[in-house]
């Protein structure tokens, strides 16, 4: 039979009800045996895998897939449900795990590899009609050896390739479907129950004296084991009394009459290691051929379909796909269900196939449920035909203890793993969901990546993570991998990260395991971490590096502070880091290609986020507005006065003052790439640490006649560029936009075309509304851009300064909307007798609210109502908004 088939399913237990064997021998590993009862446990739901590991390598790993319409697992069932003794008869996992192949060239070991599902290891990839050998390959039929020898250069033929030309098919798995997995013969207790195995030992028998073991070197060595297992359980129960199932193409080996000698001398000396063996849940995702399992199939969810459903198996597919997609909120109907049930059986019959197979529901399902669409139709394969099916194993299977504590821990914090992929949205202010964030924190650092971070969803605070949730079969091999680190998640993770922190290559990777151990909540990790940490950042004396390392470690004092986590240490070391930094970026950023002034750019724009983040962490002097907070002036000390209060203020408080002295030194220093100067410029115009009039004089600078282009257009795409939000700059800052226009006007004819790919990608990274608008601003001209009245087809209400009245003329309509203010009271007419409330006290409000508050009180005499009102009394505080559209 073959190995996952629902036909051959059937087809298998028909057999066996008829044979009624005294004993039963499947194809797998013997070290199995023992585990062969618990797939009669009620916990147990296939699809289940055995996983063969090696004790001391467990890396070294092969899998058996079983799925509920596999023949081994029906026959496995059928011998527990009637109790008939099951063993398997297979080479052992321990000769399978220490197999080498050797190159017949140069003898270089191809053997064993980390991958097991996809390397010689997994046993199940010689699957007896699949013909796919270790390295993936297959022969085509056209191309296969002469008769009575091994494959041409190593390739193993394809069997059902084979057969299916024979019979003048062109597709081996509809021809298989038609003759084997569709097969009814009317009345099951009228028909042979043994004519298919029959008929499929003569093609195999035929296939094997033109083929030979057709370049497989290792199938006679397994069949040699076989057999020497077969003769014994004979010996034991009679020849009438053995079933053995097994891949169709070992059948014509099994029945061969061979010395017991010969096939003893074949296994003598095979290398051996020491296995472990249990049963892990398996998904139909992994079943399918596309994900590189040999004796997968193209359509596992079918298959588990055909095997649940042998009764009007059609309709019943059209109804879940119906349901599916109605899921989804796509229209479909019983009349649409009808309707595909009709045309599939029609294509069946126009295209001489028994019953309707995949293609043909595929096809109806296209026309009519999808309309045509191929989009609507990839969720369908994805969902039913491969599907996410996910299996269990019982409780009481063997398993490494970090196993165990990893099912208590995801029982006890209700996470149950899924094949499905589903987003997880973890609020860290409660304490379930603060714990299954530690937890998938320490399995990423343990290597099992059951889920993915993402961005969080409606903001960026600290306090909230979104998961990407996924489960897939190796992660059981991964965490059977991470035994070794330790009997709990905490402790292996632990572990672990401490080992990771010695053997880090650079200092981002050590700032980058910090971030991870407070994510994964392990102080004890972080003690070393933090020494490895400090001994590489003061040898370390590369620039480039150490910015790379300083927004991990302030993204680290963040989630620290969210955690309650103790980051004194941390802060010192990132105050250090920050410092070295400082001092060694303007020298750094000096005499730079263009690629390394690109790179050191982009450490500006990351020590500058870094800085940031500090404000919003440390209350100190940044808290105000910092026009000129240069260290040791008053601010300067009083900033750091109030930054005491906090576990990592008085370490950090007057970092953002120093580095806003960093960035005028760049921007202002001539030897600095221009991309660097102009992004210094930006930053600290966008901080308010430079006033407009200073950053027009910087850039006009920059643009000068005596300035080169190329270096000028450098300069902007520093300025403007980088998708920072320039163009609503230059947008809103007409002088700025007025020197780029004057400068870009002058520029020579043979410079222009150098020039003009920089600037091309620095304004094609802008919104097309705002290119629109700059192209309007600029087809204007300088002359016109002064005024309230716009040109008739301009954009509206833009000045040479901003008009700070007619701003201000929004507030009360954003605290409205913000729900700042209580809504204005309704007429007297419609209004009740209440008793008068007193106003909030300002004081308890938050910062937002008292600035608003403050804002709109300096403004108020010029605001607070329309001279030309006909009723001075009365103000909307929508009057002005109009007016006020930037």
């Amino acid at each position: 039979m073959r190995h996952h088939g629902p036909g051959s399913a059937r087809a298998v237990r028909r057999a066996l009800d008829a044979a009624r064997p005294r004993v039963l021998l499947v194809e797998g590993p013997p070290e199995a045996d023992a585990l062969i009862p618990l797939a009669a446990d009620e916990t147990m739901r296939p699809p289940v895998a055995l996983l063969a590991h090696a004790v001391d390598e467990p890396g070294r790993s092969a899998f058996w897939p079983f799925a509920a319409f596999s023949p081994e697992w029906v026959a496995l069932r059928w011998a527990l449900d009637h109790g008939v003794p099951a063993h398997f008869i297979d080479l052992p996992a321990a000769h399978s795990l220490a197999w080498r192949r050797k190159d017949p060239d140069d003898g270089h070991d191809l053997g064993d590899t980390e991958d097991s599902e996809d390397t010689e290891d997994t046993e199940d990839s010689e699957s007896a009609l699949d013909g796919r050998d270790g390295d993936g390959e297959f022969a085509a039929p056209g191309a296969a050896a002469a008769p009575g020898t091994p494959g041409r250069d190593g390739l193993r033929i394809d069997p059902l390739a084979v057969l299916a030309a024979a019979a003048g098919h062109d597709d081996p798995e509809r021809w298989w479907e038609d003759a084997v997995e569709h097969r009814t013969d009317g009345d099951p207790e009228q028909s042979d129950p043994f004519a298919p195995f029959t008929a499929v030992e003569e093609a195999m028998t035929a296939l094997r004296e033109t083929y030979g073991h057709a370049g497989d070197e290792r199938d006679p060595v397994r069949e040699a084991h076989m057999r020497l297992r077969l003769r014994a359980a004979c010996r034991e129960h009679g020849d009438a009394g053995v079933a053995v199932v097994c891949g169709a193409w070992h059948v014509p080996a099994l029945r061969q009459r061979t010395p017991v000698a010969a096939d003893r001398a074949l296994l003598k000396g095979l290398p051996k290691v020491k296995a472990d063996l249990t049963w892990v849940p398996w998904t139909h995702r992994r079943l399918a051929r596309a994900g590189g399992y040999g004796a997968g199939i193209d359509s596992p969810g079918w298959y588990g379909h055909l095997f649940a459903a042998p009764d009007r198996p059609v309709e019943r597919w059209m109804t879940k796909v119906a349901g599916l997609l109605r899921e989804e909120d796509h229209i479909v109907s019983p009349a649409h269900v009808i309707e595909a049930v009709r045309l599939a059986e029609t294509l069946a019959v126009l295209r001489g196939r028994p019953l309707p197979g995949l293609g043909e529901a595929t096809d109806a399902v296209r026309a009519v449920l999808c309309e045509g669409s191929d989009v609507p139709l990839a969720l369908v394969r994805d969902r039913l035909v491969v599907g996410d099916v996910l299996g269990e194993v019982p409780a009481i299977a063997p398993a490494v203890p970090l196993q165990r504590d990893l099912d208590r821990t995801q029982r006890r914090l209700r996470l149950r793993p899924e094949a499905q992929e589903r987003a997880l949205d973890l609020d860290l202010r409660k304490e379930t969901d603060a714990e299954r964030g530690r937890l998938l924190h320490r399995l990423r650092l343990l290597d099992v990546a059951w889920g993915e971070p993402v961005g969080a969803r409606g903001g960026t605070g600290t306090f909230r993570e979104t998961w990407r949730l996924r489960w897939e079969p190796e992660l059981s091999l991964r965490v059977a991998e991470a035994g070794v680190w330790g009997t709990t998640v905490r402790a292996a993770a632990t572990a672990r990260a401490e080992a990771d922190a010695v053997a880090a290559p650079g200092l981002a990777e050590v700032t980058a395991l910090a971030e991870r151990c407070l994510l994964a909540g392990l102080p004890d990790a972080l003690r070393t971490v933090m020494r490895a940490l400090a001994d590489r950042a003061a040898l370390d004396t590369d620039v480039g590096r150490l910015a790379q390392a300083l927004p991990a470690l302030v993204r680290s004092l963040r989630y620290g502070d969210v955690r309650g986590t103790d980051t004194g240490a941390l802060a010192e070391v990132a105050a250090g880091l920050a410092e070295r930094v400082f001092v060694g970026l303007p020298p750094a950023c000096a005499a730079l290609d263009t690629e390394a002034a690109e790179e050191m750019r982009r450490h500006v724009d990351a020590v500058h986020g870094a800085v940031g983040l500090l404000a919003e962490t440390t209350p100190g002097p940044h808290d105000a507005p910092l026009q000129q907070a240069h260290p040791g002036t008053a601010e300067a000390r009083a900033g750091e006065q109030s930054a005491g209060g906090h576990p990592a203020g008085a370490v950090l408080g007057g970092l953002p003052a120093r580095w806003r002295d960093v960035l005028r030194v760049l921007a202002r220093r001539d030897a600095v790439a221009g991309g660097v100067r102009g992004r210094a410029v930006r930053l600290l115009l966008d901080d308010g640490a430079l006033e407009p009039e200073e950053a027009a004089r910087l850039m006009g600078l920059a643009l000068s006649p005596g300035t080169p282009p190329a270096e000028a257009a450098v300069w902007i795409e520093g300025f403007v560029g980088g998708g920072s939000g320039g163009g609503l700059l230059l947008v809103h800052d007409e002088r700025l936009l007025g020197l780029i226009d004057g400068w870009l006007t002058g520029v020579p004819p043979e410079a222009f075309t150098d020039v003009l790919p920089l600037l091309r990608r620095t304004f094609s990274a802008y919104a097309t509304g705002v290119r629109r608008t700059l192209g309007e601003l600029v087809r204007r001209g300088p002359g016109e851009r002064a005024g309230t009245t716009p040109a008739a087809d301009g954009p509206f209400g833009f000045g040479t300064e901003p008009d700070a009245a007619r701003a201000d003329a929004v507030l009360p309509v954003v605290r409205l909307l913000l729900g700042l203010d209580e809504p204005p009271p309704p007429p007297p007419s419609a209004r009740p007798s209440l008793p008068a409330q007193p106003h909030p006290d300002l004081t308890d409000r938050d910062p937002v609210d008292r600035d608003l508050t403050d804002r709109e009180s300096t403004h108020h005499d010029s605001t607070h109502h329309d001279p030309t009102d006909p009723d001075p009394t009365h103000h909307d505080p929508t009057d002005h908004l109009a007016e006020a559209r930037p």
